[in-house]
């Protein structure tokens, strides 16, 4: 019975320590080191989504590990061709998801300390939540929601911006945040679409800014793309089409008229993703396929009523749609009208 117990315990420790072999804990500093290199980083919070939306590492996706599909999730988001970097609030969640990711197949990083000790060293952190979607080849495409009209797009070491301001809410300066940008695509010349000073933040040297004629007008540089043409971007990576966005309700085509503003198709590696700007329920939008991710806008009497967004869904149905640029309008009806696509209701008021 001592010689089997023996034997069984020598089994137990073995499975025990050879599952965390590939499992590295790294101090705040050595952490930061790896995860500098932000947008190619593969950063991920465990903790729940309640506690990652009151603030995140920059760039961090939230796998909860407490969902007990958390494996299968992360599994089915990122290859294992290269390593995780993840953390919870003070590290035990996440040296348990280590473990779990390790024995799945993934090399995996793990922050000492957690949450706790990063914002204890004073390092920084965000509050804009990343939605990750993955390319027909499989490689991840991070969009980050910023605010209102405000997004982020990552994909294989290039940034893209949409619409970059300051301001409307959102609790840090987000372009500080951010590395410059490859490419600035600004839809029109409203001010809360457009920001000489945040698009000069986010300016590198090899910055391309894109952008509709009014606006290019407005602060007198950048390449301008007009409805219904199309440009090869990051040396043909990814391809953009700028399509019709404007106002049709009497009265309010002077908010957004007809020929001026640009809504973007972006498709990366055969994802794409569809900002639509400022528009209505247009009838161009019957002509868009195969739509992967949509940007809807809801903010009456600007843009979208709730109704009008439903209705420009289900003129192309998209397979995942974000409602945004919204400010009071209560968005909480579209999912429930809006069966068989995936509504995500996301801080963007």
């Amino acid at each position: 019975m001592n010689k089997l117990f023996s034997v069984f315990m020598a089994f137990s420790l073995f499975g025990l320590f050879s599952c965390g072999a590939s499992v590295n804990n790294l101090d705040v500093e050595g952490f930061a080191g790896k995860v500098e290199d932000f947008p190619a980083v593969r950063l991920i919070d465990v903790r729940t989504p309640e506690e990652y939306s009151q603030g995140h590492l920059i760039g961090a996706v939230n796998y909860d590990w407490y969902d007990s599909t958390f494996v299968d999730k992360v599994s089915v988001a990122y290859d294992k061709n290269a390593p995780l970097y993840i953390y919870c609030r003070s590290g035990k969640r996440a040296s348990e998801a280590a473990a779990a990711l390790d024995k799945a197949g993934f090399e995996v990083f793990n922050l000492k300390g957690g949450y706790l000790a990063w914002t204890e060293a004073g390092m920084p952190v965000t509050k804009y939540a990343v939605e990750r979607f993955k390319t027909v080849s499989g490689k991840p495409v991070d969009i980050t929601l910023i605010k209102h009209g405000s997004l982020a797009i990552c994909y294989d070491g290039l940034t893209i911006q949409i619409d970059p301001v300051s301001g409307l809410g959102k609790p840090t300066d987000y372009a500080a945040e951010f590395p410059k940008a490859d490419v600035i695509l600004v839809t029109h010349e409203h001010g809360d679409h457009l920001e000489d000073a945040t698009i000069a933040t986010l300016t590198g040297e090899n910055t391309t800014l894109i952008l509709n004629q009014t606006s290019r007008d407005k602060i007198g540089r950048g390449e301008v793309i007009r409805n219904g043409e199309t440009r090869q971007l990051c040396e043909g990576k990814i391809k953009l089409e700028a399509v019709p966005a404007y106002n049709t309700t009497p009265g309010r085509e002077k908010f957004h008229p007809k020929g001026n503003g640009n809504g973007y198709v972006l498709t990366i590696d055969g994802l794409c993703v569809y900002v639509a700007g400022d528009t209505e329920d247009i009838p161009e939008m019957a002509d868009l396929k195969d739509i992967d991710v949509a940007f809807l806008p809801v903010n009456q009497p600007y843009t979208m009523t709730v109704d009008q967004c439903v209705s420009a869904a289900m003129a192309f149905k998209p397979k995942v749609l974000i409602p945004y640029h919204f400010s009071q309008t209560d968005i909480t009806p579209i999912p429930g009208r809006l069966p068989g696509i995936d509504v995500r209701l996301r801080d963007m008021r």
